[in-house]
């Protein structure tokens, strides 16, 4: 059986190689170094051959290909009767894809492998910053970081990102990172951590970038937010409400009593939205979550489903419907997507049940938004008008049959389908018809308020008033609130 034999080199100053890598080395005849760009490879035994697979680098598209051909060849190596000994920066299993590949195909290849440990990078970077990894650190990679929408990280604990090799990574690193952290918020750049190069860079965030000294050996170091932000720590926070020690009113919570809150808070949001109020909105969504977060808490203690399930539902969920995003299925426009959406609900549902498109549609909906996700649904499998004037078309004849209606049960029927038409026409024209019906409730509003207060000023009682008295002022009120 042949023998592969994998040697941390350390972080790059020669004094880190351990006693028994330089034991390895001291005695072999050749070595293959993944790369010669590291410091420590100028303080080997002189005697050794060295083979490098640098010139892979410069031929391959990108990294993966580089480290699956490099495991390949080590492997084949590592067949020869004397076997091979690989050297990595650092430790081999710190950052090193082509270690954790040739680890995970040696035993089918009939190879025994031998790791050789070596110091990382990770502690002298810990040295440099004067920062203990125990109290919380998360260590990521800068490629698998940059390649993120958002950071995998928990803002409330400090993060050390290795392998920061080039200004570009820098800029895509950049990018993910601020999708949670402040543009100003404080890092720290290593350069050489561990050697006579070391140098510690301190600069704000949105500017990790800008500068022209990013190297191989350079790591990131980003400093916990103050406070907490992490969907954990508030789920901690929230846990605490409902434990022994917590408050009495949390505890007695179960998920009926917070029902209205739930749909209050949910008003609040859409409020928020409708006036514009970014700052506002802010808050809301968070009164919002508390409640999605209590609910889930009141689960997990019950033994119903904990928050994992219900993260683990939902994105499952998400990209089971989104072939086209996570999948080879390909979409010409949003209509495609809403009708694939609808097939692929009903392949959820399973073979043999029955199924609506208007399934999951809540009872407890405002009329006016549940007739828009009823036309909307029904729209998404083709039953819908071909132009926006069938629908005014539609709407008209209603207004004609409830003009003809004789009876009072009649006219409900006959107004219900009105109202049902012109929310259609308003999903025609772009237009969210509770959100219309809501902003006109809030105007009429603001306005009969104005009328209210002129009457008062000019010593008017307004049920005195003719209608076309209460008509001029409603004019005058409305010229007013338009300026």
């Amino acid at each position: 059986m042949g023998t592969i034999t994998i040697v941390g080199l350390g972080p790059g100053d020669p004094r880190h190689l351990t006693r028994e890598a330089w034991g390895v080395l001291e005695t072999a005849s050749e070595v293959w170094l993944r790369t010669e760009r590291h410091p420590t490879v100028a303080g080997l035994p002189p005697r050794l051959k060295l083979h490098s697979f640098d010139y892979l680098y410069e031929e391959a598209e990108d990294f993966l290909q580089v480290y699956a051909t490099i495991a390949g060849q080590v492997l084949q190596l590592g067949a020869r009767p004397e076997g091979v000994i690989y050297a990595v920066p650092g430790h081999p299993l710190v950052g090193e894809a082509t270690v954790r590949q040739i680890l995970s195909q040696a035993d089918a290849a009939g190879l025994r492998v031998h790791v050789v440990e070596g110091l990382s990078f990770v502690e002298p970077t810990l040295t440099a910053l004067g920062v203990d990894a125990l109290l919380g650190l998360q260590v990521c990679d800068a490629v698998e970081l940059a390649a993120r929408h958002h950071p995998p990280l928990d803002p409330d604990l400090p993060v050390l990102v290795g392998q920061l090799y080039s200004r570009a990574l820098s800029a895509d690193v950049k990018l993910t990172l601020m999708n949670q952290y402040p543009d100003g918020h404080g890092v720290v750049l290593v350069h050489a951590a561990g050697t006579p190069e070391q140098c510690v860079v301190r600069l704000p965030l949105y500017e990790l970038d800008r500068r022209d000294d990013v190297a191989h050996l350079t790591a990131l170091y980003v400093p916990p937010l103050p406070g907490v932000n992490s969907f954990e720590g508030f789920q901690d926070t929230v846990a605490h409400l409902r434990a022994p020690d917590g408050c009495p009113w949390d505890r007695e919570q179960s998920h009926e009593s917070l029902r209205s809150t739930l749909l209050e808070e949910a008003y609040e949001v859409l409020a928020a939205i409708d006036a514009g109020d970014v700052q506002g909105l802010c808050e809301e969504l968070g009164d919002l979550l508390l409640q999605v977060v209590l609910q889930t808490q009141i689960a997990t203690e019950e033994g119903e489903f904990k928050m994992i399930e219900v993260i683990a539902g939902i994105d499952a969920k998400l990209k089971h419907r989104h072939p086209h995003v996570w999948g080879a299925q390909a979409v010409k426009d949003t209509r495609e997507v809403l009708q694939h959406w609808e097939e692929l609900k009903r392949e959820e549902k399973g073979q043999g049940q029955e199924y609506s498109a208007l399934d999951g549609v809540p009872p407890a909906l405002p009329a006016l938004q549940q007739a828009d996700t009823y036309s909307r649904r029904a729209a998404r499998v083709g039953f819908d008008w071909a132009a926006a004037s069938g629908v005014a078309d539609k709407v008209r004849e209603e207004m004609a049959e409830v003009e003809a209606a004789t009876s009072p049960e009649e006219r409900e029927a006959e107004l219900g389908d009105l109202l049902f038409a012109v929310v259609n026409w308003g999903r025609w024209l772009g237009i969210d018809v509770e959100t219309a019906l809501r902003k006109a409730n809030a105007r009429f509003a603001r306005r009969f308020r104005g009328m209210e207060r002129m009457a008062r000023q000019r010593g008017l009682d307004m049920a005195a008033l003719t209608m076309d008295g209460l008509e001029a002022l409603w004019q005058e009120a409305k010229s007013s609130d338009e300026e």
